[in-house]
């Protein structure tokens, strides 16, 4: 049965991946995201980070900030050239989690 769930993010993985990667629990970002500007709670990360939560332009600033990486690293790898960018974009949205198939 096909996957029906539109998702609301796309940097949810990967904000997930780099917070693991650096051993920190969802309070202790939640917490460094605080300190930076920002007031999220560790509920709300872990639904930014499944995905079920959109996330603001400006929270990407945030985010970079914390985890010390170009706003690009939150995305997945997409072509912007892509002929078929709706049908990738889509696809992204769709599917509950991608390693960097764009």
């Amino acid at each position: 049965m096909k996957n029906t769930t539109k998702y609301l993010n796309l940097v949810g993985p990967h904000v997930g991946r780099l917070r693991t990667l650096r051993g920190w629990t969802q309070e202790l970002l939640s917490e460094k995201l605080r300190l930076s500007g920002w007031n999220v709670s560790s509920a709300s990360l872990a639904e930014l980070e499944m995905r079920m939560l959109p996330v603001a332009d400006h929270h990407l600033f945030f985010l970079a900030k914390i985890f010390e990486v170009p706003i690009r690293e939150l995305f997945p790898k997409i072509d912007p050239q892509d002929p078929n960018l709706q049908q990738t974009l889509n696809r992204f949205m769709s599917e509950s989690s991608w390693e960097d198939k764009g």
